[in-house]
């Protein structure tokens, strides 16, 4: 019987001064040690690479995307499968996400990164040049059309919450609406309490099919907190979402810390947040993945964070050494027979060379992009494996000034 006791979250190690900490999130598909860097499936594939090599990797857990499911190949599939873990041949926990982000990207067609550098400019009307309006919002839910065949689709709360259960995931997010910066403080406003009245409805619902779904695993449901760069909105909305309960007395399970941000506000929105938060319940950064942003997101708070970035930018050649990134498609790599990074210890690294992989993106050979996702991903996770570490063992800082001396550039070595 799928009951919440079979979710639960422990801390470990405090960072003294700060609201890091280390900790273990247990779920019905296992354990996940944090602060931890969960991967992008988004379609519950990673792409390029097997979800077998994933866990070789040292991936704890995947996060993949329900409206992409949704469309394709639907969530009845995957529940008729056994859920996403089996459907994928992932016997670890999963993180499925709301279908919110596609409610801001299908609406005004940025991307999380872009609308993180959108200063200067307030409207509630703007769209990224070049891009069709394809999702519009009201109080009760989306209306969008698919990108794939221009189908017109429905995601209320409740919709979401459907889908979700029927893709069997460890966590799920509640459905919220995702601004950008372009908006207005009065959008912001209107939003936030949008946002919270879905998330009120998702609890309802999330009760429901708990009840009715007896014959699956508990699933832990996560919040996410809104308000742009609005530390009133920001701390306002932790608060109205911890007091949430459903009629069986349910509240969330832990946080998703989302929407628009600015780069350099990061740390000071999620402690921000971290303040009001109960200690006890898991936190998650939606979209991270740059060495900096690791570190002041994990002092200020965040237990776990996913990106796509890793895997996109291999696909793109682009490639992650503890000295900073670069592409591996230029000349200067045609007769290079040094591993990416020698002080690796990812498959890649171990078999293959930055001359031959070199060779495989001008050949545009798919295996570019497989070894080059499996090394990033390696390297992401390994990053936070270590930071996790030195919480543990009580040098975060020192390790701390020397992985970001280095990828900054302020300390060098010769390898890249």
């Amino acid at each position: 019987m799928a009951v919440p006791a079979d979710f639960s979250f422990s801390i470990g190690t405090r960072l003294e001064g700060r609201h890091g900490r280390s900790g273990v999130l247990r779920t019905p598909h296992g354990s996940i040690s944090t602060p931890a860097f969960i991967p992008v499936g988004t379609k519950a594939t990673v792409k390029a690479v097997l979800p077998e090599t994933m866990r070789e990797i040292g991936a704890q857990a995947l996060l993949a995307n329900a409206y992409h499911l949704y469309l394709q190949p639907g969530s009845d599939i995957v529940d008729e499968a056994g859920g996403l873990s089996r459907f994928m041949n992932w016997p670890g926990p999963t993180f499925t996400d709301s279908g919110g982000f596609q409610v801001m990207s299908l609406g005004v067609g940025f991307k999380k990164v872009l609308a993180m550098e959108a200063v200067g400019v307030q409207s509630d009307e703007v769209i990224a040049k070049g891009k069709e309006r394809l999702a519009v919002v009201d109080d009760d839910g989306v209306t969008f059309r698919s990108h794939l065949d221009g189908s017109k689709h429905r995601f209320t709360p409740e919709v979401s919450m459907g889908i979700q259960h029927r893709l069997g995931a460890d966590i799920m997010f509640a459905f919220d609406e995702l601004t950008t910066l372009f908006n207005t403080r009065g959008y912001q406003e209107k939003s936030l309490a949008r946002t919270h009245e879905w998330a009120q409805r998702c609890i309802d619902e999330h009760e429901r099919l708990t009840a009715q779904r007896t014959h699956r695993p508990y699933q832990a449901l996560f919040a996410v907190i809104q308000g742009a760069q609005y530390e009133d909105l920001r701390r306002k909305a932790c608060r109205d979402l911890e007091s949430l309960r459903g009629s069986a007395g349910t509240g969330f399970d832990g946080y998703g810390i989302g929407g628009a941000l600015e780069k350099h506000n990061l740390g000071t929105i999620v402690g921000w947040c971290c303040d009001e938060l109960p200690e006890d319940k898991p936190r998650h950064l939606l979209g991270i993945s740059e060495p900096e942003d690791f570190f002041v997101a994990i002092e200020n708070g965040a237990d776990t964070f996913d990106c796509v970035n890793p895997s996109r930018v291999a696909r793109n050649a682009a490639i992650y050494v503890p000295e900073g990134r670069f592409n591996i498609n230029t000349s200067r790599f045609r007769r290079d027979f040094t591993p990416i990074d020698e002080t690796c210890d990812c498959y890649t690294c171990a078999h293959y060379t930055r001359a031959y992989i070199h060779h495989l993106f001008k050949a545009k050979e798919m295996l570019a992009a497989t070894l080059c996702t499996i090394h990033n991903e390696r390297f992401t996770i390994r990053l936070v494996d270590d930071i996790r570490a030195s919480i543990d063992g009580g040098y975060y800082d020192e390790f701390k000034a020397e992985a970001l001396g280095r990828w900054q550039g302020r300390i060098t070595t010769p390898t890249t």
